[in-house]
């Protein structure tokens, strides 16, 4: 989501705005199109080469990124701390955990196995070899949250190069200066390190976005955002056939279990530690708690709510967006005879203000919910971006679970127990795989490993597609599509099937899988 736009502000640039103040610090220009176009040219010209080199070889073009960015820290640092308000100790860690992630990728590309390589015989003379090859120029719209994570370096960017594609870029409105430092780090770190003219570059502005969403160079979009602007780009590239790799985000849910809620004042104070990390601005962000009734859980988390400081939002339209959106919340639960709790819990919804006074800064909140409010459409259960969540207390855990399976899924789940025996849990785990991507037992949803297993994705409207993920090795899948060769001789067959094995890989040779040998 944009920045609300400044009257003073001249058309065609992307206005920097600092949201602890709200006072605008420079912009910058949005891309012509000529100079778009003449991105793409050269994204499609080295398509074919970077498809050719080995995994290795971009393994080091991506160490040669992160090194970038280790070394730029301190100006990174503060230069997102001007755009972002996020803390210079958020934004270290965050930088830290990109750099990490870059050379992750990077690693899983050179051992091989993404391109699923393989050859057998299928009767007589006759062969069958396969693997994957990468899709072509892709396209990345990061996030506004996650200004290294998601951005223009990141996992989307950094699994994709991994998978041998070039990247184009469009720059997040909420931080148009760091965008282009960032781009710059990233484009001198691939030239140094080799790699093609035309591997990465980063565009600005909405006109730029949409003309890479529509020019025929462009063979996948990355997406991480708001429903409503994933959306817009699935139902756009559609048009050409072009997958969109949304990851958009809902209401996440918790589900305390009968022996779990003894210790409510720890799930209490993990519970608001997590929805409010960020100033709630996580897409992995707890946003619906069940607990049993009497626990004492929404008494708790009143009491660790009095200890949140306000925090800046993003942009001011996400602020807007927040306080629009908690007095929505906030009417439809006093509809009902539900609680509103949190800095300044006494004000009637209507009495929250909609216009920002001290920058972007708001105050989190909680909602005590009955469960027989929480059914599809719902005014309750709309995602609202910021440190707000609910809480739903049950008298039955079936009942309970039978309405939270019937809610739109979501990205993560997490389920607390009381241990290895609990008897509600395996139950609860078993049905909410069938509503999020991930299940995270006895542990807070809000982090995301960067790893072989991880699983970051769910089904819609938490993404657009299910089968996907954008963190983790599985991240270069999105970015390569299978062929297959009949009857081919090696002249035929690329590097990964040659056998010799020059890229050190492992095969699959008529149905066995072989390693590479030292």
């Amino acid at each position: 989501m944009a920045p609300a736009a400044d009257p003073g502000v001249e058309p065609g640039v992307d206005p920097s705005f600092d949201p602890r103040t709200g006072e605008q610090h420079g912009s910058v220009p949005h891309t012509a199109p000529e100079q778009v176009a003449e991105i793409l040219r050269r994204a499609l010209g080295a398509a074919p080469r970077i498809a050719g080199t080995s995994p290795a070889t971009r393994e080091a073009w991506l160490a040669a990124v992160a090194d970038a960015l280790r070394a730029h820290e301190d100006e990174l640092v503060q230069l997102a701390g001007e755009e972002t308000g996020l803390g210079a100790d958020r934004l270290r860690g965050e930088l830290a955990k990109c750099a990490a992630s870059t050379v992750f990728y990077g690693a899983v590309a050179a051992e091989g196995s993404y391109l699923g390589a393989g050859t057998e015989g299928i009767g007589g003379d006759s062969t069958l070899s396969r693997w994957n090859i990468p899709v072509g120029p892709v396209a990345v719209f990061g996030a506004s949250n996650f200004p290294f994570g998601f951005g223009v370096i990141g996992h989307d960017v950094a699994s994709a190069l991994g998978a041998g594609c070039p990247v184009v870029v469009k720059a997040h409105p909420a931080h148009p200066r760091l965008s282009v430092r960032l781009a710059e780090l990233v484009a001198d770190a691939l030239d140094r390190a080799g790699a093609p003219v035309g591997s990465y570059a980063l565009v600005v502005g909405f006109d730029a976005g949409l003309q890479l969403v529509d020019a025929a160079e462009i063979t996948a979009v990355a997406f991480t955002g708001s429903q409503g602007g994933g959306m817009a780009l699935v139902e756009r590239a559609a048009a050409r056939g072009v997958p969109v790799f949304a990851e958009m985000g809902t209401v996440n849910p918790v589900f305390v279990t009968t022996d779990a809620a003894a210790d409510s004042a720890g799930i209490a104070a993990g519970f608001v530690g997590s929805f409010t990390l960020g100033a709630g601005q996580f897409c992995t962000k707890p946003g619906l708690l069940f607990a049993p009734a009497g626990a004492g859980l929404f008494d708790a988390v009143r009491a660790q709510l009095g200890q949140v400081p306000r925090a800046p939002l993003l942009t001011a339209g996400i602020a807007r967006g927040y306080r629009a959106g908690l007095a929505g919340l906030a009417r439809a639960a006093e509809a009902t005879g539900a609680e509103v709790t949190g800095a300044e819990a006494s004000a009637a919804a209507t009495d929250i203000p909609v216009e920002p006074t001290d920058g972007y800064a708001v105050d989190p909140r909680a909602l005590l919910v009955r469960l027989e409010d929480l059914h599809p459409g719902s005014r309750l259960l709309e995602e609202c971006f910021g440190p707000v969540a609910l809480i739903c207390e049950y008298a039955d855990a079936a009942g309970a679970l039978d309405a939270l399976v019937r809610l739109q899924p979501s990205l993560v789940a997490s389920v607390f127990t009381g241990g290895p025996g609990d008897p509600e849990s395996v139950e609860v785990v078993a049905r909410l795989l069938g509503q999020v991507g991930r299940v995270a037992l006895n542990a807070w949803p809000t982090g995301v490993a960067t790893s072989w297993s991880m699983q970051h994705g769910g089904p819609w409207p938490a993404t657009s597609r299910s089968d996907a993920t954008s963190v983790g090795a599985g991240a270069l899948d999105r970015f390569v599509r299978p062929v297959a060769v009949q009857n081919a001789d090696s002249a035929h067959l690329p590097a990964a099937l040659h056998p010799d094995n020059p890229w050190r890989i492992p095969r699959r040779i008529d149905g066995r899988l072989t390693l590479p040998t030292a």
